[in-house]
């Protein structure tokens, strides 16, 4: 997983989100992260791992949000490199999920990523890069950047009525690594109507993460 990251104007962000979540901040900055990643294992309890569903490429474009005093994700787009996924998490957890054409490889420490969406639910989207890990692994001190960033154990979405709906997340404390990467072609966040600058302002990695993911609840 690439987590880059850039600085983006609270203003910017407020339109898109709806009322009834406050934009979080670091010192007064909004922070908004095109995170690629490969999901392997994926899987509902108490049930087997499914060759042909349970791996697969995915992208998402997020920035982060409080309610009642409970920092959570917030998540513009999330493409996928599987139909049935995506079906699922769009009727399921009312996630702005799209099917995606993907491809994820290891290479010489390098990890090569290709996104283009080709779901007509939304925007025309895509990213070209390649990224590795530099550096030691350390987990995020509280109240670094780093902390806020990554340590958060909730999502926020919102269904069909605009009720916000909330997501529990478990696991165990990232495992980050600092990196680096060229991104050929970035239109992720632009997609989004949103426009951030060519280069990430910080970019971190991670090998693996094991995660559990609740039923989704509606918030009063």
């Amino acid at each position: 997983m690439l987590f880059a990251h850039w600085e983006v104007p609270v203003d910017v962000l407020r339109p898109l989100i709806p009322p009834a979540l406050e934009i979080d901040t670091f010192g007064g900055r909004a922070w908004l992260g095109v995170v690629p990643f490969r999901m392997s294992g994926v899987r509902m309890r108490g049930t087997p791992a499914v060759p042909g569903f349970s791996r697969f490429p995915e992208l998402n474009v997020r920035t982060y949000v409080v309610r009642d005093r409970k920092p959570g994700v917030w998540f513009f787009s999330l493409d996928a490199a599987n139909a049935v996924a995506v079906w699922g998490a769009r009727r399921l957890f009312h996630l702005p999920y799209f099917f995606t054409a993907m491809s994820c490889a290891e290479d010489a420490g390098w990890i090569r990523y290709e996104s283009r969406r080709k779901d007509r639910r939304g925007s025309a989207a895509s990213l070209e890069a390649r990224y590795r890990a530099v550096g030691d692994v350390f987990n995020a001190a509280p109240g670094s950047i780093e902390h806020f960033l990554a340590e958060r154990y909730c999502l926020y979405a919102a269904d069909e009525k605009r009720r916000i709906i909330r997501c529990e997340i478990h696991h165990s404390p990232w495992p980050l690594q600092l990196a680096e990467a060229e991104l050929e072609e970035n239109t992720m966040a632009a997609a989004a109507g949103i426009t951030i600058a060519d280069l990430p302002e910080l970019l971190h990695f991670s090998r693996h993460q094991e995660v559990v993911v609740w039923a989704p609840q509606v918030l009063k």
